[in-house]
């Protein structure tokens, strides 16, 4: 198994994305999968790294990254040192950070990857950015979105954004790491100014490609109705609800097991069943 750690590249909004990539070495062309963290994420939180072993053991290639404006630095990619970049992120960018990483695999030089099948999964708000980034990007063969989000764009009531607009920053508390996280209201201007590119509603209903969608019933940050939307509009899609599994599906940071939570476990067996159809 061969794993590169924080390998950099440079993305177009001046911040650089931060990314792991591993394969098992053994000649045969195998899929990539990208897998994109969601709001307060990382690409190393949790199980994360496990489970980029877990998937390569079974034979793909894996990428995962930071989002550029995420909070991490290339010093620190864990955790969120930069809140100026974090207040200063949006779903432009993370769409541009997304396609970045597609790009640089396109441009790898190694036979042990098929650059015709980059399979795109995301959790949460990674979830919905990984909807949009399928529908506006053919090089994407098969989305799974776990515990996605339905909509990007009415996430904030009328009286919120207009504190909003008027302090030009919301504060969001971290209650793991205790920070107060900025939110610069350019977040806000830049989703007003691109509804219609970020409407989950309008990706998913055009997508073309095999969608598999993965939500807890006791998911208390992203409801399973948002899941039950999703499948509703992406006409290719197959829902797997699960019975009891929260946000995170059971997982924690740090993460330390040498067996993952039974809930996980079940994502990734439902998952690579799916890819592997």
């Amino acid at each position: 198994m061969l794993i590169s750690k924080n390998d950099i590249i440079q993305g177009k909004h001046s911040k650089p994305i931060v990314l792991d990539f591993g394969f098992k070495a053994n000649g045969l062309q195998k899929p990539v999968i990208i897998f994109a963290h969601g709001f307060k994420g990382f690409k190393d939180w949790g199980h994360f790294n496990t489970m980029m072993e877990f998937f390569i053991q079974n034979n793909f290639a894996f990428v995962k990254f930071n989002f550029s404006h995420n909070g991490g630095t290339v010093e620190q990619p864990i955790d969120f040192p930069d809140l100026e970049a974090f207040g200063n992120n949006n779903y432009t960018k993370e769409l541009d950070d997304l396609r970045t990483v597609v790009d640089w695999i396109e441009g790898l030089e190694t036979t042990e990857i098929d650059k015709a099948q980059i399979y795109l999964i995301g959790h949460s708000r990674g979830g919905g950015i990984s909807i949009l980034a399928a529908h506006e990007d053919n090089r994407i063969k098969k989305l799974i979105t776990w515990a996605a989000v339905s909509d990007l764009i009415n996430r904030y009531p009328k009286e919120v954004l207009s504190h909003w607009k008027k302090e030009g920053v919301l504060y969001v508390e971290n209650s793991r790491t205790n920070q107060q996280m900025p939110l610069y209201y350019q977040l806000a201007e830049d989703t007003l100014n691109n509804l219609e590119r970020f409407k989950i509603e309008n990706a998913a209903s055009q997508l073309e490609i095999p969608h598999l969608v993965i939500h807890g019933t006791a998911d208390n940050v992203v409801s399973v109705s948002e899941a039950e939307s999703i499948k509703k509009w992406s006409r290719t899609s197959k829902l797997t609800i699960i019975e009891g599994a929260n946000h995170v599906f059971g997982a924690f940071h740090p993460f330390l097991e040498t067996t993952f939570p039974k809930d996980v476990q079940l994502v990734l067996e439902k998952t690579i069943q799916f890819i592997k159809k």
